[in-house]
């Protein structure tokens, strides 16, 4: 399939909100309506449900929810020593990079007398979701697992579908226990997620629930997240997407290969290049239906290739608002120097500078995070970072003198907001004070 060629100057402000939707996602309604019953079910009879719901989704009967020390081993065995060391070399680069994350506390007197504290707690329990589907996700475990295990957050569960066999993925067990994780389980879909929020007789209830998935597991984290006996949830996430900002000195096969890498995720992926030369709009479009017909995921990429699209644009300072006006998951600038164009990236999920930057290797190893804001979300959204994973506590302490200073502030502004018991919890302390009775 070629992709269809733009010209964004000659489109109508209609006409250029056509051209930079999103896919169309299924039905909403029913979608929510599979999630919320599916929760409820959940909640009410656990494991069961789950169980039930295996056999019903994904056509496979599980017995023992939880992956076993012997299934962990022999999961191990089926790897071979160059994709251990592939594991183990993008676990260590996402260490690197994520270490230098941790948020450090902070003390200070704002005022004499008055100390004001930020400390830092990590989240206490952790469920961590790595979809199956048509491709099994061991880069996922390492973007979950290793910035909750630098956090410091003491209980990490992750659930994972079964394979036909009734196993979970080899690769996924295997990167799970690189990244310390031992207690996995066969569960997936928006039954996983609500065994997460809500526990079962198996599953403990986890705070936080990290993690990609189907538009099913979507709906089921805003169900769980809008419920305060539920479970927080990361970030909004839909399907994969990328934009690609070349001029002409960018390669039509690079560009082409780099589309395609995210077009093969699902059918409603999206890739969408912006450029300021139409010849290489025309030679990407071939490019893509000529590469297109040597990878295995033709039938997928048929169906996410009629949503993306060529557009072309006077010039890169154009197709930088073009950019911005996207918001982008992954933002590739194919340019020549490429960095100089940084500071005007104002939405995107991750960027990716140069020719010689291909978004795979944030997807892996690179040291990045992937799990990003999509679908427009990265107006607003950060990537996941090992923030999400702890939380900032304020302290506040005061001396009496300190009280005394500040006292009065509070006290008028209390009588401004109408609210005096909130100015009479401090005036009864100054007037202690005041007579020299002590407390």
């Amino acid at each position: 399939m070629t992709l269809r060629i733009f010209d964004w100057n000659s489109l109508t402000e209609a006409d250029r909100r056509a051209v930079l939707a999103r896919p169309a996602q299924e039905s909403r309604a029913d979608i929510a309506a599979v999630a919320l019953e599916v929760v409820n079910a959940v909640r009410r009879s656990g494991d069961a449900a789950l169980r039930s719901y295996t056999d019903r989704f994904d056509g496979i009967r599980v017995d023992n929810l939880a992956v076993s020390e012997q299934e962990f081993s022999a999961a191990r065995d089926t790897l071979t020593a160059k994709q251990l060391a592939a594991l183990e070399r993008a676990i260590d680069n996402v260490q690197r990079f994520h270490s230098a994350q941790l948020p450090q506390p902070l003390s200070m007197e704002t005022t004499p007398g008055v100390r004001c504290e930020r400390i830092i707690r990590p989240i206490s329990t952790v469920g961590l979701y790595v979809p199956a589907g048509s491709a099994p996700l061991p880069s996922a475990v390492i973007m979950l697992a290793v910035p909750a295990r630098i956090a410091g957050c003491p209980y990490r569960i992750l659930c994972t579908p079964p394979a036909r066999d009734g196993r979970a993925n080899p690769a996924v067990l295997v990167a799970a226990q690189l990244c310390g994780i031992n207690t996995v389980f066969k569960v997936g879909g928006a039954q996983a997620i609500a065994a997460l929020a809500y526990g079962t007789q198996t599953i403990p209830k986890a705070d936080k629930i990290f993690g990609p998935g189907n538009a099913w597991v979507t709906a089921a984290k805003q169900l769980v997240a809008a419920d305060p006996a539920g479970a927080a949830c990361d970030l909004p996430a839909g399907p994969s997407e990328v934009m690609v900002v070349a001029d002409h000195t960018a390669r039509a096969d690079f560009v082409a290969a780099d589309l395609l890498a995210q077009a093969e995720h699902d059918t409603q992926a999206q890739a969408i290049l912006v450029t300021s030369s139409r010849q290489l709009a025309e030679a990407v479009s071939t490019e893509v239906q000529e590469q297109t017909q040597l990878l295995s995921r033709r039938a997928i990429l048929d169906k996410s290739l009629s949503s993306s699209r060529c557009i072309v644009v006077p010039d890169v300072a154009s197709a930088i608002d073009v950019a911005n006006l996207y918001a982008a998951e992954h933002l590739i600038l194919e340019v020549a120097e490429p960095r100089q164009w940084l500071s005007r990236i104002q939405n995107a999920g991750s960027v990716f500078l140069g020719a010689w930057s291909p978004e795979p290797m944030g997807d892996y190893c690179s040291g990045t995070n992937h799990v990003l804001p999509t679908y427009g979300y990265a107006r607003a959204y950060s990537g996941l970072s090992v923030l999400d994973f702890v939380k900032g506590m304020t302290v506040q302490e005061l001396s009496p003198a300190g009280l005394q200073a500040l006292g009065p502030v509070a006290i008028e502004l209390a009588r401004l907001e109408g609210l005096d018991a909130h100015a009479s919890a401090v005036i009864r302390r100054l007037d202690v004070l005041e007579s020299g009775a002590g407390v």
